[in-house]
């Protein structure tokens, strides 16, 4: 698994071929709050259940708060046959604070 920072993912979004999937493990409350453009809500325990309607074979960026929940969510798919995952290190609250400093934070 490979770990961009906001700044990296913000640059890697804009010059990528094909946009990967922006999978969000949050909590729809937090999802609610803010998120990134584009990003697809699975809370975390729900992942498991609804694994097989990812595409194992897309590029996806795993999306938490702080990096820590998007990252044990990366290690599962990574041990589930996905072999192209991005954890946001710093999760959107880095993205907040770095990229978008009118997303709103909590």
């Amino acid at each position: 698994m490979r770990e961009f920072d906001a700044k990296q993912l913000e640059h890697y979004l804009k010059t990528c071929d094909s946009r990967p999937l922006l999978l969000d493990v949050r909590q729809p409350w937090e999802y609610d709050i803010c998120r990134i453009a584009g990003s697809q809500l699975i809370p975390m325990a729900q992942v498991l259940h609804q694994i097989d309607e990812l595409d194992k074979n897309r590029e996806t960026v795993v999306i938490c708060h702080h990096g820590i929940r998007s990252r044990q969510i990366g290690y599962y798919l990574e041990q589930a046959g996905f072999d192209n995952v991005i954890n946001l290190k710093g999760g959107v609250d880095a993205w907040a604070k770095i990229i978008d400093n009118t997303m709103a934070t909590y």
